[in-house]
C-alpha cells in the first residue's frame, strides 16, 4: 500500500518519522513532502529515511512549478496566523480580504491535484497523512482542507498523526487564554477520517469537538521502545564533552507563546549556578525559543558555569550529557523519564500543570526552596533513588504505551485500515 506524508518542522519529524520507518518495514511505500524550510532535508532522521527502500522525500518547492510554488506560498502567508500578528499584519489582512477564497481556489486545486497525482497512481489504494491541524496552525488550514477533500474524491484515507505528546495536564497555558471551555481551534481536525493521539490525556482536547470513532489512542511513536532503540543506531555523534563537574543540569524551555514566569526562571538558574561544582546548559525550544527573555539576561551571561545550547544541539545529546533535567512542561524529557534519569517538573515557573508532576508528584518543584533542597540532595546523596518506581511505571503505561507496547505496529495497522476503507 501507499502513503503520502506531509512534514512541516522538527516536531513532525520527531513524531512521524518513526511511523514512516515502520510503514516501509511492513512492506509498504510512501512519498514524503516537506512543506517547511528546505533545510529540513539535512535532518539526520530524514537522511536515514532516504536510505530505506520504498521512501521518496521531496520538498514542495521542487515538486511544483516555480509559478505554482510562488502562488501557493503567497496564499499560505495570507492566511497563517503568524502573518496576521506580525508587523505587516494589517496589510496582510487587507490582502486576504481582496484575494478571497474564490480567487485562491484555482491555485489550491491545481497544486493539490499535482501533489496527489505525484503520490498515487490512478486507482491506487492509499492514505494521506498530516500532523495535528488546528485553526492556528503554522500551515494553511484552508489548503489542507482542499487536500483532504480531493483525497476523498480519489478514495484515499486521511489521517492526522501526533506532533507532540501533550505534556500539559491543564488547559489554560498560553497568553490570552482566560476561559475554561473546549478550545474550538482543535475542531479543524474534524476534516480527517481519523485523528491519532498518544494518550487519553491528549485526547481530551478533541473529545468534545470530534466523534469518538474519529479518535484513536495509540501511544507515543517518538518515545516507544522500538524507535528509541533505532534512534541510538542512527543518532550522529555528540559534540558535548563530559567534564569533571559533580552535577550537570539541563533546563528545557518552552516556546515564547506559553505563559512562563521568566523573572523567577532567571532566579532559579542563578540559585543553581551558585552551588559548587555544577554545570548548567539552557536549551531554548527549537521553534521560537530565541525570543525568550531569559536568553538575553545579562546576569546569566556572566555566569561561567551556565551556557545556552545552540540550535544545532540535539536534545537527546543534552539528556545523555545531563545528570539531572529541569523541565518547564515539555515532552522532550519523556525519554529521560523512560531511562530513569531525574526530571524535575518546575511547575511553579509557568502557568500549566505538567503531566509528569501529576503522575509522579516526587518530580514537582513548587517553590524556590524545593529547587535548593533537590539540588543539595543530588550533590549529597546522588541521583539513583529519585523516582518512586510505581509512579514512573504508571506514567509510561498511560502516557507512552497507552495503546499497548507494540506502538508502531498499531500505527501501521491503522494506516492500513484507512488505506483500504473505500
Amino acid at each position: 500500500m501507499k502513503a503520502l506524508f506531509f512534514l512541516r518542522h522538527n516536531n513532525d519529524i520527531d513524531h512521524i518519522t518513526p511511523v514512516i520507518f515502520k510503514w516501509v518495514n511492513a512492506g509498504h511505500s510512501c512519498n514524503v513532502i516537506l512543506i517547511g524550510k528546505s533545510s529540513l532535508e539535512s535532518d539526520f532522521r530524514l537522511v536515514f529515511l532516504k536510505q530505506l527502500k520504498g521512501v521518496k522525500i521531496i520538498h514542495i518547492r521542487k515538486l511544483l512549478s516555480r509559478f505554482d510554488f510562488v502562488m501557493w506560498r503567497f496564499q499560505t502567508l495570507l492566511l497563517v496566523r503568524s502573518s496576521h500578528v506580525s508587523f505587516f499584519g494589517p496589510a496582510i489582512r487587507v490582502l486576504a480580504g481582496i484575494y478571497n477564497f474564490e480567487k485562491r481556489q484555482s491555485v489550491w486545486l491545481r497544486t493539490v491535484r499535482h501533489i496527489l497525482d505525484y503520490g498515487f497512481a490512478a486507482g491506487e489504494q492509499g492514505v494521506v497523512v498530516f500532523d495535528w491541524i488546528e485553526r492556528n496552525s503554522a500551515i494553511c488550514v484552508e489548503w489542507v482542507a482542499v487536500v483532504i477533500a480531493q483525497a476523498r474524491n480519489k478514495k484515499l484515507g486521511t489521517v492526522s498523526l501526533p506532533h507532540g505528546d501533550s505534556p500539559h495536564a491543564s488547559q489554560l497555558i498560553r497568553h490570552g487564554e482566560w476561559f475554561l471551555k473546549p478550545d474550538v481551534s482543535f475542531s479543524a481536525a474534524g476534516m480527517f477520517d481519523k485523528v491519532v493521539v498518544p494518550n487519553e490525556l491528549c485526547s481530551k482536547r478533541f473529545r468534545t469537538l470530534l466523534r469518538d470513532d474519529q479518535i484513536e489512542v495509540l501511544g507515543s511513536p517518538r518515545y516507544c521502545d522500538e524507535w528509541l532503540t533505532k534512534l541510538k543506531e542512527i543518532m550522529p555523534p555528540s559534540s558535548l564533552m563530559r567534564s569533571d563537574s559533580q552535577l550537570k543540569i539541563v533546563i528545557f524551555l518552552r516556546k515564547a507563546r506559553y505563559t512562563t514566569f521568566w523573572e523567577e526562571v532567571a532566579e532559579v538558574v542563578q540559585l543553581i549556578a551558585a552551588f559548587p561544582n555544577i554545570e548548567v546548559i539552557i536549551k531554548p525550544h527549537t521553534r521560537g525559543g530565541w525570543k525568550q527573555p531569559l536568553i538575553k539576561n545579562t546576569a546569566l551571561k556572566k555566569l561561567s558555569n551556565v551556557t545556552v545550547a545552540d540550535g544545532g544541539t540535539h536534545s537527546i545529546h543534552l539528556m545523555n550529557w545531563a545528570d539531572v533535567i529541569i523541565d518547564l512542561a515539555t515532552s522532550v524529557v519523556y525519554e529521560a523519564i523512560k531511562a530513569g534519569k531525574p526530571v524535575l517538573s518546575a511547575d511553579y515557573l509557568h502557568a500549566s500543570r505538567s503531566a509528569a508532576a501529576v503522575y509522579m508528584p516526587e518530580t514537582e518543584l513548587r517553590c524556590r526552596d524545593d529547587v535548593y533542597k533537590m539540588i543539595d540532595t543530588f550533590l549529597t546523596t546522588g541521583t539513583c533513588t529519585f523516582y518512586k518506581e510505581p509512579h514512573r511505571q504508571l506514567f509510561m503505561q498511560e502516557m507512552i504505551d497507552a495503546g499497548g507496547k507494540d506502538v508502531l505496529s498499531n500505527y501501521v495497522a491503522l494506516l492500513e485500515r484507512q488505506a483500504q476503507r473505500f
